[in-house]
């Protein structure tokens, strides 16, 4: 070894730190980029073959680090459509090769990319900053299974939301055991009940002792000896709404004795409440609903309560085919005792909706593209496909914040795991200025130092060649 060996180590040297001082230009460069995981630089020593007592230090090679694992501050934009992942995991994404709007092509190949900031193009798919096309599984928005098994390329269109017959009414209420219809007087026992007093030209009660409806000659009779019990409105399959009246009448009381055992109670639908004559106006659900001495309904005994087939304002309601039911639960019906003699309708809420189109997508905790619709709907249209790795820094890196699957990474293992999506956020560049700064100041003096081993060898040569002089 000898003044060669040491302008050679020296050279190694500079080009060392050179390549550590490009890795931290183009950590500082991208300290703006979202998503960029900065490059660190590793040093390793080169040690020539000798005898154990004539040993040198070597010479020097860089190496680059990956810090692909390591996670940038979290930054709110306010686009729903933008997505960060807090914690492990990387976006699955594809590139585009031709073709537009659905007869796009793309590369069929999994990239792995942590920038997400996601937004719509023209032809409704989720691309990134640079470039890349979001990939998910779909959604079913009516069943809300999962379509296909692997994840592809997502196109989300504002195609409209199919409207849905309403089936079912839950119905929370409170019935009171005493109802103050327009008739009522406490000074005269049963004068609360249906059929008290003068009695009705069509006995509206259930079938077959009554006819189970309210003619328009009897309509005035009906509503002072009822009380109202809300209002709803249902949907047919073309997403048509009709507006359902329910009314209440008291038929008989427990301590009447028998036949009565217990409280008892029709429910009565609007028909056409401008009925005359001997048309419908009100039709009896045809169902004998009775609580006992603590008020809890007990009979149905199933807590539901199913309309008959009718048409209300010219639309056929509850067909036979699919029958609406008003869902109690057997609980949230209750007969107790109510000063105001009114019933407390606590909640009235139907099941069906209208067809509508898309207002706005967002991104939820679990990875969900969900959708919310004109017609008041939110359902999840999409699942984003994440993955991970055993080894996250093994990946190669592409242009544009991307990565690639190598063998040392592993392959990936789909799923959020631990993390969670944070919607209408990105992820920042892992870089920290302020610390690329102090790693240049140290780069610069570890260059500047190789340099003075060239100069001091240099001048050790001169002195050489001036020996023989």
């Amino acid at each position: 070894m000898g003044v060669f060996s040491a302008l050679t180590t020296a050279v190694t040297g500079m080009q060392a730190q050179s390549y550590a001082l490009e890795n931290i230009s183009g950590n500082i460069a991208n300290s703006r980029t979202a998503g960029f995981k900065r490059v660190d630089t590793s040093f390793s020593d080169l040690v020539p073959d000798s005898a154990l007592n004539r040993q040198i230090a070597g010479s020097v090679a860089s190496y680059s680090r990956a810090t692909n694992t390591i996670q940038g501050d979290l930054n709110a934009t306010r686009i729903d459509t933008n997505a960060a992942i807090n914690g492990d995991g990387f976006f699955v994404v594809d590139q585009r090769q031709s073709g537009v709007g659905a007869s796009t092509q793309f590369a069929n190949s999994n990239l792995y990319t942590r920038r997400g900031d996601f937004d719509f193009d023209a032809d409704g798919y989720l691309v990134n900053g640079a470039g890349y096309y979001l990939k998910g599984q779909k959604i079913d928005p009516v069943t809300g299974q999962i379509i296909g098994s692997q994840p592809d390329v997502l196109r989300i269109t504002k195609d409209q939301f199919p409207a849905k017959a309403t089936t079912q009414i839950e119905y929370s209420a409170n019935i009171p055991a005493y109802p103050k219809t327009n008739q009522a007087n406490t000074a005269t026992p049963g004068s609360e009940l249906l059929n008290a007093g003068t009695g009705f030209g069509t006995n509206p009660g259930v079938t077959p002792g009554g006819t189970g409806t309210v003619v328009g000659s009897d309509l005035t009779l009906f509503l002072n000896r009822s009380i109202p019990g809300g209002s709803v409105t249902v949907y047919d399959t073309l997403g048509k709404a009709t507006s359902v009246e329910l009314r209440w009448a008291k038929i008989s009381n427990a301590a009447a004795g028998p036949p009565a055992v217990a409280d008892t109670w029709n429910l009565f639908i609007a028909e056409n409440t401008g009925a005359t004559g001997a048309t419908v106006a009100y039709r009896n659900v045809n169902t004998n609903v009775t609580f006992d001495n603590t008020g809890k309904m007990t009979f149905p005994a199933s807590g539901n309560i199913t309309i008959p087939p009718m048409t209300i304002g010219g639309n056929a309601i509850s067909p036979a085919t699919a029958p609406i039911s008003i869902v109690t639960n057997g609980t949230s019906l209750t007969q107790n005792g109510d000063t105001s003699g009114q019933i407390d309708a606590r909640s009235i809420r139907q099941n069906g909706y209208t067809a509508g189109t898309l207002d706005r997508v967002s991104i939820s905790n679990e990875g969900q593209v969900i959708g919310t619709f004109s017609n008041g709907q939110v359902v999840a249209l999409a699942q984003i496909a994440v993955a991970r790795f055993n080894a996250g820094n093994a990946l190669k890196r592409l242009d544009g914040g991307a990565f690639e699957e190598t063998i040392e990474s592993g392959a990936p293992i789909v799923g959020l795991g631990t993390a969670a999506l944070i919607g209408g956020n990105v992820e920042q560049s892992n870089t920290d200025i302020a610390d690329e700064f102090s790693k240049m100041i140290v780069t610069q003096q570890a260059y500047s130092a190789n340099t003075k081993v060239i100069s001091t060898a240099q001048e050790m040569l001169r002195d050489v060649f001036n020996i023989i002089r």
